[in-house]
């Protein structure tokens, strides 16, 4: 049986929410992202149930880099978003203020840019920024030449005010893995570990260049896209959204859309070291370390080596506790790699999920929806629905299942399906995407 019917809903409900589709969108297309959904599926959300311009209170308690905040804000609605990345919650912010942005002094600011970099590149100049000391890496991050250059366009950003400065900071931020010795396969790893070489030498100043260009003309497409020129910006609080949901007023959200991280280990905080580090928004381990524990489910290297977690009492679901048991079983003798530490990180991350519907419960208004992009996972070789899962925790949260939708039946996930450690057996489980729709009763 597909995915699909299995929900008993059929696929027209919602497009396939997948971020790539953002990769040629204004504004949206400024900042690279591994998660998130697109803006089409944030539209439709807002077209189906905040139909009136600037009628509503949009929240995303996992922001990201600003997908929801972003549309709600070019269609009038108030914006608030939770996001514990701060390199996240910056991009996010910046894209925000993208309307503010006056792009004559923008490009003013590349020419002197462009200008000041090819000076330096002729007359030998040494730069006199430094790299992060923190910021350790099993190979060099950047070739020398690249370094160089690099260090040079933070001598010039260290002269520029605000907020010229942070859209230069966001553009070296979106370039930066793309003139490094690493690259993406999902995960940060080296080139020369999937066969491709260093990168010597690059026109670090054009990248950056070409990045604030595409700044400086969505800007302009911003400020005259926004259905109310006039209201305040989106709001983006940079902390975690269960220990902050009550810093708003109970019932003043009229909309939630949202994807938490995945039940996938997927390491978003580790992913965006570079950005962290250089950024200057992390100056230690023990700075990640702090992230890492605010994630949904923490991760499973955090919570492999813990005492037992069981699942929260609060969460009286029988299918839930008997899956969690189920993996914690599974390959005893792997140790730390085997299903005890597995289970830990599952229990960890449906305990967060009720955590995140209570803070969901408090903020929405009776009747107003929440939207949750998820997706399902095989841990030890045992399908986890994730989505089923997270909707019997929300009929405990004061929420009704309106609705479970699988817009992509087939998503990527080889690190949990195919790993003999993670997974082994897949028992002929598939990877998909649903969205969650939730009614605040």
């Amino acid at each position: 049986m597909s995915a699909a019917a299995a929900q008993g809903e059929g696929r027209g409900a919602f497009r396939d929410p997948a971020f790539i589709a953002n990769r040629d969108a204004p504004v949206h297309r400024w900042v690279p992202w591994i998660a998130g959904f697109s803006r089409q599926f944030v539209r439709d959300a807002l077209a189906r149930h905040l139909p009136e311009p600037g009628a509503g209170v949009v929240l995303d308690p996992f922001a990201g880099v600003g997908t929801t905040l972003i549309e709600a804000d070019l269609a009038g609605h108030a914006a608030i978003g939770f996001e514990i990345n701060p390199y996240a919650a910056f991009a996010a912010r910046t894209k925000l203020g993208a309307h503010r942005l006056k792009p004559a002094q923008l490009e003013a600011s590349i020419a002197e840019f462009v200008a000041f970099m090819e000076e330096g590149a002729r007359m030998g100049r040494a730069p006199e920024a430094t790299p992060p000391a923190a910021f350790r890496t099993r190979a060099p991050f950047y070739s020398p030449a690249v370094e160089r250059k690099v260090l040079l366009a933070f001598d010039f950003m260290a002269a520029l005010d605000a907020p010229v400065a942070d859209f230069f900071r966001l553009a070296f931020a979106a370039t930066m893995v793309g003139y490094s010795n690493y690259s993406y396969e999902p995960s940060l790893g080296r080139k020369a570990s999937v066969g491709r070489p260093d990168v010597e030498d690059d026109d670090v100043a054009g990248a950056i260049a070409a990045k604030l260009q595409q700044m400086a003309d969505d800007s302009a497409w911003y400020r005259h896209a926004r259905a109310q020129p006039e209201r305040a910006d989106g709001r983006v609080l940079e902390r975690s959204f269960f220990d902050g949901f009550d810093t708003l007023d109970e019932g003043s959200a009229d909309l939630l859309v949202t994807s938490p991280p995945y039940l996938n280990n997927y390491h978003y905080n580790r992913n965006t070291r570079p950005h962290l580090y250089w950024l200057g928004f992390c100056s230690s381990p023990d700075d990640l370390k702090r992230l890492e524990e605010l994630n949904v489910g923490t991760y499973w290297q955090n919570a492999r080596d813990r005492e037992r977690i069981d699942l929260d009492p609060s969460i009286e679901n029988d299918a839930i506790r008997t899956t969690i048991g189920e993996v914690r079983l599974r390959n005893p003798d792997k140790g730390i790699y085997g299903g005890n530490g597995w289970a830990n990180y599952a229990a960890r991350y449906f305990n967060d999920c009720g955590r995140f519907l209570d803070g969901a419960s408090w903020c929405l208004r009776p009747g107003a929806t929440a939207l949750v992009v998820i997706g399902n996972s095989i841990l030890q070789g045992v399908p986890i629905p994730t989505d089923r899962f997270l909707s019997a925790i929300a009929e405990t949260r004061g929420f009704a299942v309106a609705g479970i939708h699988v817009p992509r039946e087939t998503r990527v996930g080889s690190s949990i399906v195919e790993s003999s450690v993670r997974a082994g057996k897949a028992n002929g489980g598939t990877l998909y995407e649903s969205v969650v729709e939730l009614r605040r009763l």
